[in-house]
């Protein structure tokens, strides 16, 4: 469980440089340049996530129940990942669909988390789960008083958002039917 939570402090504390203290990871951006920059953020944001999913495996080998879900929230839990996918592409797509959500990012993160929320009741779900979710809304919130940075040079078009959501939707098919299970070891449905 240490390593999870190890995992945990590292990906959040890289990921909320800008939520903390914006204008520290601007001189360090001016400082080092912004690719040396992305790339030192890149690499911790990945040695983090080793940790995450190294400690995450270890910790479902000696559970710890919280909660068990009732089985109608697995079907819930399934329809509110629907759109986590379309989200995600529409996030580097600008269209009307980026334009409505703002964050689609964020929004994402926060379906995806509190879907597996509202499926897994062990301890060390409730840790990442829960700890996506409130990064995502804590972030969120910091929002509204950040400068906004561009994610993707991409032109707005309505057929981003047709792109977006077909593969999207191909995504969330394919993870459902068969990556989940190969990358997870859990089946989502059956």
């Amino acid at each position: 469980m240490l390593t999870l939570i190890a995992g945990l402090i590292l990906f959040f504390g890289v990921h909320s440089l800008s939520i903390i203290n914006e204008p520290q990871r601007d001189r360090w951006c001016a400082k080092l340049g912004e690719n040396a920059f992305k790339g030192i953020f890149s690499l911790l944001s990945l040695a983090g996530l080793v940790l995450i999913v190294m400690g995450y495996s270890a910790a479902r080998m000696e559970p710890t129940l919280l909660y068990t879900p009732p089985t109608g929230l697995r079907h819930l839990s399934m329809l509110l990942l629907v759109p986590v996918f379309p989200l995600l592409v529409a996030t580097y797509l600008p269209g009307r669909i980026k334009a409505a959500v703002k964050h689609p990012m964020l929004v994402a993160v926060k379906l995806w988390a509190l879907a597996h929320l509202l499926a897994n009741g062990m301890l060390h779900d409730v840790l990442l789960f829960g700890s996506f979710l409130a990064w995502a809304v804590v972030d969120r919130i910091s929002m509204k008083r950040r400068t906004q940075r561009t994610v993707t040079k991409a032109t707005a078009s309505n057929k981003n958002d047709i792109i977006a959501v077909v593969v999207g939707l191909a995504l969330y098919v394919v993870t459902v039917l068969w990556a989940h299970q190969w990358l997870i070891g859990v089946a989502p449905v059956g």
